[in-house]
């Protein structure tokens, strides 16, 4: 190193360092201390996060060359920045959310905070996409030249051996057999299955002959059609329960199954491969929806589905468009998924003008196929709601966050409302039904959204909505903020229904998932002790409190691995990737504007994780 590289790199450490004390200094404000800021100035471990930060900063500093990914440094350097940005609000928001169930919009040092580590943050992604690239090129010429191929026989010579000896249809039948073996144990623990959210309306529906669109009316037949099939021929609903449970359970392993063999045909590692396999085996979300009665898992499962067939259709135009198998098999997984949860259908809409952007060349099939699509979903939408009688479920849904935003102001600050536009909110929301108003979910308010009145004359109500907006914003802000943060926060703990009694117990510590059978149904473990670990996750902080691990079970941590990911194809200009990336930010969207956070709500994050990490370290 001569003189000029010595000062150089002096001065990078000293810059490094400041940059470091500032960050530490701000770090307070992203993290959810409950106003102990000194917990971190003050303490010994402030000295061992300035050293660790001011380390990690000089190795990836700027001024040193940081990558592979070379084709455009400014729109690397611009991307991250702005990841980085969006990263450092919401940490900073969901600090004080999660702490005061308010964000003090006003705070400077908030604000000086968020600038610091947007810098800090800039650098470390930018520098992680550049070590990434660098790495994918180095695997694509070790993989040119035998290497990877020579490492992973050394490793599974015998094992990997055998299995390529068998032929496709083989390996798929002992892959889903392999993954339903896996789930059994835990299926005999909560026998007859995770029968939840709203399973009981949804059987009732059917029991009755009163349907409602509330719920999606193919769910709702095939869900409450099983159960009542089986209660016949047997006199026990718990046996219909456990027949829904098993050919979902029968349904994911081979949705699974494809994505693991598509994986292997991207040229996914061996050993990535194997431990997705284990992962959606064994890892407790994947294995609570894949036995939950709920429409979340089946629509996730089709969505796995569509990503998997958009990704081939931006890759492969040609064959993809001669092949009437994969339009097909494109078509069947996006009408399975807009009819098992509407916000799909709303996403899947939006993205139809972007895939006719990108799709030179095939516009014209492409027209035809999502124009059957979408014929074939209204057709039969509209049809069943008729066959059905079926009654509208009502605006409530679509109002959500302004139903909130109401209740938020007139809890805080009643005394701002004129008694004229009192008059007209009661209209709409009794005044007992305001007293229920809770910062994290709405259900308690929408319930008793009166849809007649809104009907009669919605203006009138929106014109309340827009003057009470006016006049406080942030109060407006924070009501949507409250409802949503879970799903952008990684430190939260969800708990949106604490105190809430449902059939078996009382909402408490967690909500992450809802362990119970709701009636007529009953819980008949046959692994009790099994039976509680599942309970404990569901109900209780317990994966909570192990570092690292906690993080997989956290949607707002997942949303973030997605988005670091999302940029990384978008500098490295894998467009291939990048729609099926943006289908799931679209949905993704349409869940903030949504009750409240829950994992059920972003289970694609869940089941399109290895995915995401493949394209990672692939």
């Amino acid at each position: 190193m001569n003189n000029q590289e010595g000062v150089q790199a002096t001065k990078a450490k000293i810059i490094c360092a400041a940059l470091a004390l500032l960050g530490v200094w701000c770090l307070p404000s992203m993290l959810n201390l409950k106003g102990n800021g000194l917990a971190v100035s003050n303490s010994y471990f402030s000295v061992l996060l300035w050293m660790g930060c001011s380390y990690l900063l000089f190795r990836t500093f700027p001024y040193k060359e940081v990558g592979e990914i070379k084709e455009n440094r400014v729109k690397v350097w611009v991307t991250a920045s702005f990841l980085a940005f969006l990263l450092s609000i919401c940490l900073a928001f969901g600090a004080q959310l999660d702490a005061v169930e308010n964000v003090n919009f006003k705070s400077a040092f908030m604000w000086i905070s968020i600038i610091v580590w947007t810098v800090i943050g800039s650098i470390w992604i930018s520098a992680a996409w550049a070590w990434l690239g660098s790495r994918a090129e180095r695997r694509k010429d070790a993989y040119k030249k035998g290497e990877e191929s020579l490492g992973q026989k050394k490793l599974w010579h015998r094992w990997y051996a055998k299995w390529k000896g068998l032929s496709s249809r083989q390996r798929a039948v002992l892959m889903m057999l392999f993954f339903f073996l896996c789930w059994i144990p835990v299926f005999l623990a909560v026998y007859p299955g995770f029968f939840v959210y709203d399973a009981q309306d949804e059987l009732i529906q059917v029991q009755t002959r009163n349907f409602s669109t509330h719920h999606p009316l193919f769910h709702v037949l095939l869900l409450g059609g099983t159960v009542l099939a089986g209660h016949k021929m047997t006199g026990s609903y718990n046996v219909g329960i456990a027949a829904y449970t098993l050919f979902q359970m029968f349904l994911m392993s081979g949705v699974f199954t494809y994505t693991i063999f598509y994986m292997e045909k991207r040229g996914v590692q061996l050993l990535l491969r194997v431990a997705s396999i284990l992962y959606f085996a064994f890892f407790p979300v994947i294995v609570m929806f894949t036995l939950c009665s709920a429409k979340d898992g089946i629509f996730t499962a089709a969505m796995l589905l569509l990503l998997l067939f958009m990704a081939d259709m931006v890759r492969e135009k040609e064959q993809f468009f001669s092949s009437r198998k994969s339009m097909l098999a494109f078509g069947v997984s996006a009408f399975v998924m807009m009819s098992f949860r509407h916000n799909g259908m709303y996403a899947f809409l939006v993205m139809v003008p972007i895939l006719l952007f990108y799709m030179k060349g095939y516009r014209k099939k492409l027209i035809y196929l999502l124009g059957s699509i979408f014929v074939v979903y209204f057709l039969s939408a509209a049809a069943l709601t008729g066959l059905l009688s079926a009654k509208s479920s009502g605006n409530q849904e679509m109002l959500t966050v302004p139903i909130q935003q109401l209740a938020r102001v007139y809890t805080y600050d009643k005394e701002s409302f004129e008694e004229e536009e009192l008059a007209v909110l009661y209209e709409v929301l009794p005044e007992e039904a305001l007293r229920f108003y809770t910062a994290k979910v709405s259900d308690g308010v929408k319930r008793w959204f009166d849809n007649e009145a809104y009907d009669a004359n919605p203006g009138r109500y929106r014109m309340l909505w827009a003057k009470i907006g006016i006049r406080h914003p942030f109060t407006y802000l924070n009501a949507w903020l409250m409802t949503s943060y879970g799903f952008w926060y990684p430190d939260t703990v969800i708990d949106v229904y604490r105190g809430n009694e449902v059939f078996t117990f009382i909402y408490e510590d967690s909500s992450f998932f809802g362990y119970e059978v709701e009636q007529p149904g009953v819980r008949e473990s046959k692994l009790p002790v099994l039976s509680e670990w599942y309970r404990k996750l569901s109900l209780e902080v317990t994966q909570q409190k192990v570092p690292v691990v906690s993080m997989l079970f956290s949607p707002g941590f997942l949303f973030w691995v997605f988005l670091f990911a999302f940029g990384y194809v978008y500098v490295r200009k894998r467009y291939d990737l990048l729609l099926p990336f943006l289908m799931v930010l679209l949905l993704w969207l349409t869940v903030i504007l949504g009750p409240t956070y829950l994992p059920r709500y972003v289970l694609i994050l869940w089941f399109a994780l290895p995915a995401t990490v493949a394209v990672l370290v692939n």
